[in-house]
């Protein structure tokens, strides 16, 4: 009895150290990086590359950890959702869907065939350029909502192409995982791209309907916050059912904050939303520098296969979804290229599962982790010059207090 009374006790004493570590360390670096008058978000991915294994190991990547970084990001979609009106993805739909294409299939292929010229197998090359595939719209996001952009046309597309993205990488995840495992499971895979389709479309189209006919009921509630309550039930639902059919969680939440936006203008709730998240997002950005591991770049061969990876899928993305959009102009084809560019926790989860399933080696894991990590911290000093100039709308009081030294 008293050896479960220990064991509970210190597992209340881990969770405690680790969100105090993981904040403090976060903030800190946030304020540092303002006063340097640069994006926050490099500055708390690199607070977690300090704090976690590869420097000081004040904290390690566990279950805990994960779960705090999933629960950060779901947050930020679901306020980038809020501040989103379901019309104006409409009307950048079609640019959006070629921008993902476009920026699926050049740096999967640019990925494949380095890696198979590298001498890498076929399987290993396949996980790499998958890995490539990926956009992590939660960083993106964050980076434009700091700066007010998320109003603008390029960062509608962006956001757009995001979540198809999303769907597509699914698919292609699908593939490599069933040939990793010795066979192609044709039926999953097309069960699950129906879904994911389905699902997008059923909420972008029906979402905002349906809850302006809830909203007036919710209201009467005579709970307390009743309307943010029941926003945090969709964003979590939502999320729910958006992991249950194999997207991710993240896609769920902004599809409910955009189901909302327009029956929320005017309440508390927004404010609400932005409290939580300035909370749990440190937990998503240090969760992203905490799983790089510098032990595995000792050598020079692996240094250098890093960086030619990264490079790789830097300059892919620039290239597939900046042609995509370049009848826009040159200058916001190359703010949408550069807004796509950053892997982040999408690039690692795809590491991960090749790592699991034994079909990528030890040093092709930290590359693939290295890439994730570096577009992540590359692509919001570029966005910050790129948007320079541009014409914002007021962010709201949290996002502001974030972006004092970011404008």
């Amino acid at each position: 009895m008293l050896l479960f009374i220990a064991d509970d006790a210190a597992s209340h004493y881990e969770l405690l150290v680790t969100l105090f570590v993981m904040f403090v360390a976060a903030k800190l670096a946030a304020e540092l990086f303002e006063r340097l008058k640069q994006p926050t978000v490099p500055g708390e991915i690199i607070a977690g590359i300090i704090i976690g294994p590869s420097v000081l190991g004040l904290v390690e990547p566990s279950i805990l950890t994960n779960a705090l970084s999933e629960i950060g990001v779901i947050f930020l979609l679901f306020l980038v959702g809020l501040q989103t009106r379901p019309k104006d993805i409409f009307r950048v739909g079609i640019r959006a869907t070629v921008v993902a294409v476009f920026g699926v299939i050049v740096p999967f292929v640019a990925g494949y065939f380095f890696s198979k010229a590298y001498g890498m197998p076929g399987i290993e090359a396949i996980f790499i350029g998958a890995a490539m595939v990926a956009t992590s719209v939660g960083i993106t996001a964050r980076v434009l909502g700091q700066m007010g952009l998320l109003s603008l046309t390029t960062s509608r597309i962006i956001l757009g192409a995001a979540v198809i993205d999303d769907i597509l990488g699914l698919i292609i995840l699908s593939v490599v995982t069933s040939v990793a495992k010795g066979h192609i499971n044709y039926a999953q895979i097309i069960t699950t791209t129906a879904l994911a389709i389905g699902f997008t479309l059923f909420v972008a189209l029906l979402g905002e309907k349906a809850v302006r006919k809830v909203h007036p009921k919710v209201e009467r509630l005579r709970l307390g916050h009743s309307v943010f309550l029941f926003g945090l039930a969709l964003c979590l639902g939502l999320a729910f059912v958006a992991s249950y059919i194999g997207v991710a969680a993240i896609i769920g939440a902004f599809l409910a904050g955009m189901a909302l936006s327009e029956s929320v203008e005017g309440t508390e709730m927004p404010g609400q939303a932005e409290a939580v998240t300035e909370f749990v997002l440190p937990f998503f950005l240090t969760n992203i520098g905490m799983q790089l591991k510098l032990q595995a770049f000792f050598s020079k061969e692996a240094i250098v296969l890093a960086i030619a990876i990264t490079l790789i899928a830097v300059i892919t993305k620039i290239i597939g979804c900046g042609l995509a959009a370049l009848t826009l102009g040159w200058k916001p084809a190359l703010q949408v290229g550069v807004g796509m560019v950053p892997r982040g926790e999408v690039g690692i989860v795809v590491a991960q599962i090749g790592y699991g399933l034994a079909a990528v080696t030890d040093s092709a894991y930290g590359v693939v982790l290295f890439m994730a990590i570096a577009t992540t911290l590359i692509a919001p000093p570029f966005l910050k010059r790129l948007y320079r100039g541009e014409q914002t709308v007021p962010a709201s009081p949290i996002i502001e207090s974030s972006a004092t030294g970011s404008g």
